[in-house]
């Protein structure tokens, strides 16, 4: 349904039309028609309190009588300053450094022109390359799509890119072979000392990976194996590990970053989506002291943006935190993801056509295919990932889909609510997310 006003002078990524929100509270949205819808993935993986979270608003509102604007260059605020210390708190020793922005492409910008300004102050001009992995996403500027692999995000844009060396993601899920899951980890993770050897050593500045893949992978994690062997190789070839943890820091995986899950420590880590939650933008980047120090000492970070540290969206950030630890909302993602996954396995034994689930937390993915034992995917043509999208939106159920392999062949499904989520709220989830299943095998002819 859409309104009956006069044409839109918005425009985004697309020309369809949605009905217009009325209100949202919790997990839940409704439109001007009073339809209700649950958001179950969060809007795109950011709304970890859920909305209308009354701490958090008014925590905003508390600063606004105080000042909603403070230039960083010409006044140094309370707030940003005590968000900076409680995000450095959560991070391992020596990651003492925040810079704020006020989006994740922003933050990755940021890690990436940090560590460029990282090897030239210590006298290491010959490092610039920054390798990543294939399929990735990293954010939609230039500077992040360059290190981005998922070709239809950035083919339109190569001759504007500097495109940066890539390794391919650690799909285990999709090999044929006799090697081990914990094997395999090692085999991709070697990938990256294959590439700087090619690339010569002194060229590479730095590896960028999401510890939990996003949207261009669907919630993929590696073998254990995979990590630590990833960390030493950066130690070995002195190069910059940064984690983009845009999507899965805050909580989301069940614990604060979900580097944490495995003890990895990066020399640079960025935030943002459930950082602010939905209520106001704002990521950040983390960094060692060993990274800043010398940069600073160099003459200073040069880089920057109007609303970084914006007082009023540190506020509302500080209060997430808050209400993260008040509400132990980090333990009920580990709880409630586990409730989650084990639903969406019992959906796999209904349906053949899914393929794999997978995911930590509250970032849960399953993908569709057209044959199980070999993972082929669904026909293109079939649109699979957007017509189950539609048909789940039309009964009430919000999830968030992309193609799978490279942005054009295979079709996957985020379904990762707010942390707040219940057990009972899941089987809501589910219970509309099978009805879909259901829908979706009649209209493309799927015996079961």
């Amino acid at each position: 349904m859409t309104d009956p006003v006069s044409p839109s002078h918005l425009f985004y990524d697309t020309q369809s039309k949605r009905p217009r929100i009325e209100r949202a509270e919790g997990i839940y949205i409704w439109d001007k028609s009073g339809k209700k819808y649950i958001d179950g993935s969060s809007g795109p993986m950011s709304s970890n309190l859920g909305h209308g979270n009354k701490y958090v608003l008014n925590a905003m509102r508390k600063q606004m009588d105080i000042a909603t604007f403070a230039y960083r260059l010409h006044f140094e605020n309370d707030t940003t300053e005590n968000l900076a210390s409680r995000l450095a708190a959560s991070f391992p020793e020596d990651m003492n450094k925040v810079f704020f922005v006020s989006g994740g492409s922003e933050a990755v910008e940021s890690a990436l022109k940090l560590a460029r300004q990282w090897a030239t102050a210590t006298g290491q001009d010959s490092r610039y390359k920054i390798i990543s992995r294939y399929p990735s996403y990293h954010g939609s500027t230039l500077g992040a799509l360059g290190v981005t692999g998922m070709s239809v995000m950035t083919d339109p844009f190569i001759p504007m890119l500097h495109q940066m060396p890539k390794i391919a993601a650690p799909t285990c899920y999709l090999d044929h072979d006799d090697l081990s899951h914990e094997e395999r980890g090692l085999r991709y993770a070697n990938l990256l000392e294959q590439q700087i050897l090619h690339e010569g050593a002194q060229s590479v500045l730095a590896f960028i990976m999401e510890p939990v893949g996003g949207a261009s992978t669907g919630a993929l994690v590696a073998p254990d194996s995979y990590y630590s062997r990833i960390r030493e190789i950066c130690d070995t070839h002195g190069i910059l590990l940064i984690l983009d943890e845009v999507m899965t820091g805050a909580g989301r995986t069940g614990r604060f970053t979900a580097a944490q899950h495995w003890g990895l420590k990066s020399d640079i880590t960025v935030l943002s989506k459930g950082l602010g939650s939905g209520y106001m933008p704002l990521g950040a980047m983390i960094a060692d002291d060993r990274v800043v120090e010398p940069v600073l000492s160099d003459g200073g970070f040069i880089h920057g943006f109007t609303y970084a540290g914006n007082p009023l969206a540190c506020a509302a950030g500080l209060a997430v935190l808050d209400e993260l630890e008040n509400r132990q909302l980090i333990g009920n993602a580990e709880i409630i993801g586990k409730v989650l996954k084990s639903d969406l396995q019992k959906l796999m034994d209904k349906y053949d056509f899914i393929g794999d689930v997978r995911g930590l937390g509250l970032l849960q993915a399953f993908e569709l295919v057209a044959d199980r034992k070999t993972m082929a995917p669904l026909p293109v043509d079939l649109n699979a990932h957007h017509l189950l999208v539609e048909i789940a939106y039309e009964l009430g159920l919000i999830l968030y889909s992309r193609r799978t392999r490279g942005g054009h062949i295979g079709d996957h499904f985020m379904v990762c609510p707010p942390l707040i989520t219940t057990a009972e709220q899941v089987k809501e989830i589910i219970d509309l997310l099978d009805q879909s299943l259901m829908l979706f095998a009649r209209e493309i002819n799927f015996g079961k």
